[in-house]
């Protein structure tokens, strides 16, 4: 059976509107004390922006902090990579799903001008559900289906400080749907980000782009920033050639404001709003049409904002608490999902040593969101308004069995949502670094991943053709009675620098899943689907990745991942399995994959980098693998003038990276990405 659900004309098209929606979050918190900053949200100790002249040790010892407590990345327990600001820089990424490609082990497809698939270790697809994504601690996530709208969380590329990714299970600090990954975006400190920065550009795919910053000063220790960006990206193309009418448009702007009154206290205030003007090409249901289908030119639209407050005290050396809250709104227009969605946050985080062997953080976290939604003959929602809360707590205990040697990290999240009421996310990590520069690691960890609204509530219709040229009306439901996935995921990795130019970094992996997604025929007719828990099975697999200074100008980092599934569906009645889940969830995530990236520095302020990557066959869309390539040659004139020259997938005239599975876009056909060349120009004052 098809798998696609008919989750065609996404957006219902509406005039491009900027409105005042956006506003009213900044306005309604402007008078709330200014609550505070990170310190994982500060510049590191390590100059990011100058990573081309770090030695591999300094490399190694970039801190991150997205298991909790601030660690290098050499002594983290876990298969931990950043993206910094100059690894995005040099290799030209103008959107948050590029600048992921360089993380290895990460999965990323586009599926077309204005969708991406992104997940780590299988289960990839643009709803992928199974990685939680954060900017600056704030959930990127949406409950309509636990996944990401790609398109809609993006920033100003220049004001990342550095991208942090947890490939395997995050839960025991992030709680549900940190289940095969978690990524933290990290924008730069306000006082990093002084003076004047305009930047714009175009070539033939993206077709036009700008952006404008301006840093200043408050008062002695409080900065701000105010950014602005747009951009203009053009269609990608059928696989006869023809114009898949998809472009997009879209402005985001926003601002942020860190203050540092005494050195005990850290503070920030930032907020974000967008609004994107999306063409795209839907097959919607139509009980009229004899294929129970038209095909539709729409335009969608999404706007949305936020802002977030976040207060980090520091009381000692070993000791800090920390304070967040977030607003979060967003606006779906459509003709198949019209939604209004508000999210609140608030969060506490407190850290301490405890003796000299054991180092504890715990946590308290509320969130509740409520959404609105609008009903049609494709989608219903019942009820089409819902509020649901979600409670947690977290306890973790790193442990010091033997200095500098032997670490053991215990800990589990609690939380308690509407759906499926509690649910607990323990694991065990434990650390051995027996000689310096040689480190061992593995972990035990439970995780899962919550129903999202849709699973729980929605009613589905959709045409699926049983012969050729006939066709019937499916409808596929959402049940109260769907639960949680669950994750056993285990793990061992190994890092080494066997000289001063080298380090190598090895991860494997074995996860066992129960209760995955799948569809059950209602009293045997396959017209009549719903939503149930029938899938298990294994993955399996390893990643590889290794930095090489070969001369003092010139670095490589290659990396290979191999991945494995092995799934199964439970007969849920004599003769009836969903065997169509498994194919789809098995066949659209590649089992190789294979980079590297050469970075090189030459006088005269030139720079030329390149990456070349290899993508497996896809079985699901029969979409065969691939060699591409990404290159880019700048030259920074003086301090203030930079131009270069991006060239983005060279290989090919076109190529398929992914296909529509849930979203029905070009009536379920493939896209091509073209090949993509573009000039920036870029001025700092």
């Amino acid at each position: 059976m098809n798998k696609t659900l008919g989750l065609r004309n996404f957006f219902r098209g509406r005039k491009w509107k900027f409105g005042t929606s956006w506003l009213l979050p900044v306005l309604m918190l402007v008078g709330t004390p200014v609550l505070a900053e990170d310190a994982s949200n500060t510049s590191t100790n390590t100059d990011l922006t100058n990573l081309a002249n770090m030695d591999i040790d300094q490399l190694m010892e970039v801190k991150v902090s997205i298991l909790g407590s601030a660690q290098s990345v050499s002594q983290t327990p876990a298969a931990v990579s950043v993206v910094t600001q100059d690894d995005i820089q040099r290799s030209g990424a103008r959107n948050i799903p590029e600048a992921l490609r360089l993380v290895p082990g990460m999965d990323v497809a586009q599926v077309d001008a204005n969708q991406w698939a992104v997940s780590a270790r299988g289960f990839n697809d643009v709803f992928a559900n199974k990685l939680l994504v954060m900017q600056d601690g704030r959930s990127l996530y949406t409950p309509l289906f636990s996944g990401v709208f790609w398109n809609e969380q993006d920033t100003m590329m220049e004001d990342i400080d550095r991208i942090e990714v947890v490939r395997g299970p995050g839960a025991t600090v992030w709680g549900a749907n940190a289940m095969n990954g978690v990524i933290n975006i990290i924008s730069k400190n306000a006082a990093d980000t002084q003076g004047l920065l305009a930047s714009g550009g175009g070539g033939n795919f993206d077709r036009a782009f700008g952006e404008a910053r301006y840093g200043g000063m408050l008062g002695t220790n409080t900065f701000y920033r105010v950014y602005g960006a747009y951009s203009d990206n053009g269609a990608t193309q059928l696989t006869d050639g023809s114009s898949a009418n998809n472009p997009w448009q879209s402005f985001r702007s926003g601002f942020r404001i860190d203050s540092t009154p005494t050195e005990d206290n850290l503070f920030t205030l930032q907020g974000d709003g967008y609004v994107e003007n999306i063409h795209q090409v839907f097959g919607v249901f139509d009980p009229a049409s004899p294929t129970f289908t038209t095909s539709v030119q729409n335009l969608e639209t999404a706007d949305g904002a936020n802002i977030l407050g976040r207060w980090t005290r520091t009381l000692s050396d070993t000791a800090n608490f920390k304070l967040q809250a977030y607003y979060d709104y967003t606006a779906l227009d459509a003709a198949v999902i019209d939604e209004q969605r508000h999210t609140f946050d608030l969060d506490f985080h407190n850290e301490f040593a405890l003796g000299e062997r054991n180092h504890l953080s715990w946590g308290l976290g509320y969130r509740v969101t409520a959404d609105q939604e609008k009903n049609n003959p494709t989608l219903t929602f019942n009820p089409t308004s819902e509020t649901l809360n979600l409670y947690s707590t977290f306890l973790q205990d790193e442990i010091t069995l033997v200095p500098d040697c032997l670490t053991l990290t215990l800990g589990s999240k609690f939380e308690h949502n509407d759906y499926t009421g509690f649910e607990f996310e323990p694991s065990a990590r434990l650390l051995w670094t027996p000689v310096v520069h040689q480190t061992f690691w593995g972990s035990v960890s439970r995780a899962v991943r919550t129903p999202s609204r849709a699973e729980e509530t929605f009613d589905l219709m959709q045409s699926e053709q049983y012969a050729p040229g006939h066709y019937a009306p499916v409808n596929i439901i959402g049940t109260n009675s769907y639960g949680s996935e669950d994750l056993i995921a285990y793990e061992v990795g190994y890092r080494t620098e066997p000289f001063d130019k080298l380090s190598l970094d090895i991860a494997a992996y074995f996860n066992n899943y129960d209760h995955l997604r799948s569809e059950q025929a209602i009293d045997g007719n396959p017209t009549q689907l719903a939503i149930a828990n029938d899938l298990y099975g294994n993955t399996y697999g390893t990643e590889i990745s290794a930095t090489w200074r070969v001369l003092a100008w010139w670095r490589l980092q290659p990396s290979y991942t191999f991945l494995k599934m092995d799934l199964h569906a439970r007969p849920y009645a004599p003769g009836l399995a969903d065997n169509a889940s498994v194919a789809q969830l098995e066949g659209t995530s590649p089992e190789n994959q294979f980079s590297i990236r050469s970075s090189m520095d030459f006088s005269h302020g030139l720079s030329f980098d390149t990456s070349l990557r290899y993508v497996d066959y896809l079985s699901y869309f029969a979409i065969n693998s691939y060699f591409e390539l990404d290159a880019r040659l700048a030259w920074q004139i003086n301090k203030h003038w930079e131009v270069a020259l991006v060239g983005q997938n060279l290989l090919h005239d076109a190529h398929a990276e992914f296909g529509p599975t849930y979203l029905g876009t070009q009536n379920g056909n493939i896209t091509e990405i073209p090949r993509s060349v573009y000039a920036r120009v870029t001025w700092r004052f």
